[in-house]
């Protein structure tokens, strides 16, 4: 009796990790197409990580309040901008999941975002904190909260990166 019921507990436990990983790697999965489809200005991939609504505080960086506004109008926004640069690098590290529900999640990442504007430089670091929702089989962000740490390097560059980029249109 003591050995089936080792036995079971230690299947239920196998696949309780299973199916957290799965989870997790679903999870990673949408804050990696935020970042790395924003670099290579794929925009579908960017909008299909989020919810229609979503919530984004940069807050910590520029000051006033978090924005809710449709997901298409937050890629709108940065696929009017980030094309200005010449190139945009967004390390996202360090996925944690921090609660998980059938329904809901969180998750903290380490971010550093270089952008590069012919011979200048603006490397900002610090943490995303995201919410995010199950839809169907995929989660997706609702909520984005961006906290950060440090920077280096001229932040006028992203006035000048929307500039160029408008002209470029």
């Amino acid at each position: 009796m003591r050995r089936k019921l080792t036995s079971t507990l230690a299947a239920v436990s196998m696949i309780g990790t299973a199916a957290f990983a799965e989870q997790q790697a679903d999870i990673s999965t949408a804050i990696t197409d935020i970042a790395a489809g924003a670099d290579r200005h794929d925009w579908t991939r960017v909008r299909d990580a989020f919810s229609d609504t979503v919530t984004t505080d940069y807050t910590s960086l520029w000051g006033g309040d978090p924005v809710t506004q449709p997901a298409d109008e937050l890629v709108a926004g940065w696929s009017a901008f980030l094309p200005g640069f010449d190139a945009t690098h967004h390390m996202v590290t360090n996925h944690t999941i921090t609660s998980l529900s059938d329904t809901s999640a969180t998750a903290q990442a380490d971010f550093t975002a270089t952008h590069r504007l012919d011979d200048g430089l603006w490397v900002l670091g610090g943490r995303y904190d995201y919410e995010l929702e199950k839809s169907d089989d995929r989660w997706l962000v609702t909520s984005m909260t961006m906290t950060a740490i440090w920077e280096s390097g001229d932040r006028g560059l992203v006035a000048l990166a929307g500039q160029r980029a408008a002209e470029a249109n």
